[in-house]
């Protein structure tokens, strides 16, 4: 806890609280030493005052000072050079040049190097020196503050790059199909993750949807989870066999990681809209949902290893949409994988189906479908789901 002082207002007496400072005087003539010290005792200054007659001295009695007072004139450090020098070891704290020399020019000069204040020696006395101690340390305390404040609104500002370079709009000009896209970010946790989908359409009758998670949360993920995203977009429009782009993302994947443990999960499926079937590759994700003819359940795909691990070929598996009333949910494993109010107990793909099952979800309409899953999930979970979750509901007719 921070040590508070009484000290008396300057005119007025009437006693206020004030913080107690601990001051370092970086001086080495003694007569000079003795004259700081007794301004801030005749000023009655809350403050406790340490003195190192050098720059080498000071940097070892850094730790715990608010506020440095610093002679331009040392043995081991002249004039700007030595601020310079000070100030890039001060750290937090505040820093004063104090000098016997009135050049107006090297105090513009200290100041914008990064000093909070500029003081001649007999120009000041006790209550002047105390004011502008106690003003420097709430000039840097407000610098600081301000800093951090741009770092947070930069950082804000990268995660939204990122988020709108993750979800983009779905490249499809179709209308026997509709595409609905949910995500959430696990920003309620502080986290940004690699969640992405895409959707692209070639030819008439050719849709290609994916949808990936890379593993981890933070910048660094979310720009991959970008990258793979756009990688897959191009070897699409590229025309890239099905059965090679998996194994092109994966060579992204493993080139551009910042880790050798960093892993893709990908779901990824094309759909021929004339003949109503579709070809799923799961790289280590979690299957696709099938609504149709009034039923629910996990569509039963090969599961290959998820992608930067070991190389190999994602197996392949068609299915069938039969009639012309289906829906087939894509989604990240964070909408599954918190509990459900029964010990450690996940929700899991068993849980999503059901939900789905429920009467109340046939009821919901489609396009809010996916947001209304998450607040399912929510509210089984006791609260916000800790991971980021993206949504992909292709659906057909009415979707049932």
């Amino acid at each position: 806890m921070t040590e508070r002082s009484v000290a008396p207002r300057a005119r007025a007496g009437t006693p206020v609280y004030q913080e107690r400072l601990s001051v370092l005087l970086v001086e080495d003539d003694e007569g000079d030493a003795f004259l700081v010290r007794e301004l801030l005792h005749e000023a009655d200054a809350p403050f406790d005052l340490r003195v190192a007659t050098s720059l080498r001295e000071a940097r070892g009695l850094l730790r715990g000072i608010h506020c440095v007072l610093l002679d331009l004139g040392l043995p081991d450090a002249e004039g700007i050079d030595g601020l310079r020098k000070l100030l890039a070891v001060a750290g937090s704290a505040a820093v004063c040049v104090l000098t016997g020399r009135s050049d107006e020019h090297l105090g513009v000069a200290a100041v914008a190097e990064g000093a909070q204040d500029y003081l001649v020696k007999g120009q000041v006395d006790g209550v002047l020196l105390t004011r502008a101690l106690r003003y420097a340390v709430e000039r840097k305390r407000a610098d600081e503050n301000a800093q951090r404040l741009r770092e947070v609104e930069l950082r804000q500002a990268e995660s939204a790059r990122l988020e709108r370079g993750l979800l983009p709009q779905p490249l499809m000009s179709t209308d026997r199909v509709a595409v609905h896209t949910f995500y959430r970010s696990g920003r309620a946790m502080g986290l940004l993750g690699g969640d992405f989908f895409d959707v692209v359409q070639v030819g008439d009758n050719k849709l290609h949807v994916i949808v990936g998670d890379v593993c981890g949360h933070g910048v660094d993920e979310a720009a991959l989870g970008v990258e793979l995203r756009v990688a897959w977009r191009a070897l699409v429009l590229a025309g890239v066999p099905d059965e090679q782009i998996l194994a092109s993302l994966e060579q992204v994947l493993m080139s551009e990681r910042r880790a050798r443990e960093i892993f893709a999960t990908v779901a990824a499926v094309t759909i021929d809209l004339d003949v109503n079937r579709a070809v799923v590759r799961l790289a280590g994700h979690p299957p696709p949902v099938l609504l149709g003819g009034g039923r629910v359940g996990p569509v039963e795909a090969r599961t290959g290893i998820v992608l930067g691990v070991s190389p190999r070929p994602t197996p392949a598996t068609e299915v069938e949409l039969s009639g012309d009333d289906w829906s087939l949910l894509m989604y990240t494993d964070g909408l599954i994988e918190g509990h459900t109010g029964e010990g450690n107990e996940r929700l899991d793909v068993s849980g999503l189906c059901s939900l789905l099952d429920e009467p109340a979800a046939r009821t919901v309409p489609l396009p809010a479908l996916p947001a209304w899953l998450v607040g399912r999930a929510e509210h089984a979970n006791g609260g916000p789901l800790a991971d980021d979750v993206a949504m992909l509901l292709i659906s057909r007719g009415n979707g049932r």
